[in-house]
């Protein structure tokens, strides 16, 4: 019987980029592990016990804790039913997942220890 193969790295990925650059590097956080985030500060940011949020998802609360700790990845039916009982959307909480995502990058890239060296044209704009 054969091995699975192994996942590869994407061509202009992290793992194409030079050793030195992915030293020290933050890893870029997966969206299972940002959305759970997300669930438990809207959960904590409502007073509530695991418990009381499972029950209205319709979810055991064993598989809340581990779908907010990032370790499970829940089906968009879950994800619906998980914003249903925080009292938002689908998409609302897509896009506050999404912008705490951008705020991560943004914060990075912006960090004094991303000193990044300009390797091509710059074009600068003035803003009126």
């Amino acid at each position: 019987m054969s091995e699975k193969p192994r996942l590869t790295a994407i061509p202009g990925g992290r793992e194409d980029r030079p050793r030195e650059a992915r030293r020290g590097a933050a890893r870029e956080p997966l969206w299972r592990e940002a959305l759970g985030e997300q669930l438990r500060s809207l959960r904590l940011g409502q007073g509530e016990k695991l418990t009381e949020t499972a029950g209205r998802a319709g979810i055991s609360p064993q598989y809340l804790s581990e779908v907010e700790r990032g370790r499970k990845e829940p089906s968009s039916e879950m994800i619906a039913a998980l914003a249903g009982a925080l009292g938002t959307t689908l998409w609302g909480l897509t896009q506050q997942v999404a912008e705490e995502l951008q705020r991560r990058q943004f914060a990075a890239y912006n960090s004094p220890a991303a000193q990044r060296p300009v390797s091509g044209p710059v074009m600068l704009a003035l803003v009126a």
